[in-house]
């Protein structure tokens, strides 16, 4: 079955970096999709980056765009989420999923709902 793993977490002050990592496994082929999501106690899981592997087409929220850099290697299949410019609300638990593509598009969707295999996730706490 399809495996993610998440690491790269941790405190950082704001205006920090940090990179955090997923690695796949149980999935082979074309047509795969994807993404970081994260959620904060009290909020809904919200969706930062998507990425589809096959094209490499890219996918931010305006929450992190021109801060956050969603990239994979295809030949290890790892997943990677650069962090820039840390602000203190995004702090969270950091969440990797995957799925596949369906039909002729190249765009991966940005909700949670159609995504099926997830991480256990990694927490990023983001202090003043």
């Amino acid at each position: 079955q399809v495996q993610l793993v998440e690491s790269g977490g941790g405190s950082v002050q704001a205006g920090g970096s940090l990179r955090l990592s997923c690695a796949a496994s149980g999935f082979t082929g074309s047509s795969i999709c994807m993404a970081w999501f994260r959620q904060a106690p009290g909020k809904e899981r919200e969706g930062l980056a998507t990425l589809y592997t096959s094209g490499g087409n890219t996918y931010y929220s305006d929450s992190v765009k021109g801060r956050f850099t969603i990239s994979h290697d295809n030949t290890k299949n790892i997943l990677y989420l650069q962090m820039s410019d840390l602000k203190p609300d995004d702090t969270a638990m950091y969440y990797c999923a995957q799925d596949r593509l369906i039909g002729g598009g190249t765009r991966c969707p940005r909700a949670k709902v159609a995504y099926l295999n997830w991480g256990q996730g990694t927490q990023v706490t983001v202090s003043s």
